[in-house]
């Protein structure tokens, strides 16, 4: 499974953690916003991991503009922290770009790989 990093804060940390719960299921790449967007919605990538300081705006701006809205979903924003069943709802109705805030990232990525590699 190929994973692609972008949004606007903690791409690296967020790539790590991909590795983490993903394992030798994944491959990842760590690009600019528009990059990451493109390379999803050109089958470069099979999904794309983004986080900002609201969880939707930076974090998947670009996914949404290049990829479309029905691929992206937002799984967490400020004082609002992912959940299993809004992940899990995500990956079901077959979206593609997940958000986040920075706060969240070792969570939302924790759900996110899980949902991914158990569907």
């Amino acid at each position: 499974m190929k994973i692609v990093i972008g949004g606007q804060v903690e791409k690296k940390e967020i790539e790590a953690l991909v590795k983490q719960y993903g394992g030798d299921a994944v491959e990842t790449f760590v690009k600019s916003d528009l990059e990451a967007a493109v390379a999803l919605k050109t089958g470069q990538a099979d999904y794309y991991l983004g986080a900002c300081h609201t969880g939707g705006g930076g974090a998947l701006a670009m996914a949404i503009a290049v990829a479309g809205k029905a691929q992206c979903e937002t799984v967490s924003m400020p004082g609002h922290p992912p959940t299993p069943e809004k992940v899990n709802a995500a990956v079901a109705k077959g979206a593609k770009a997940f958000g986040f805030t920075g706060d969240h990232k070792e969570q939302a990525v924790q759900l996110i790989m899980n949902a991914l590699l158990h569907k």
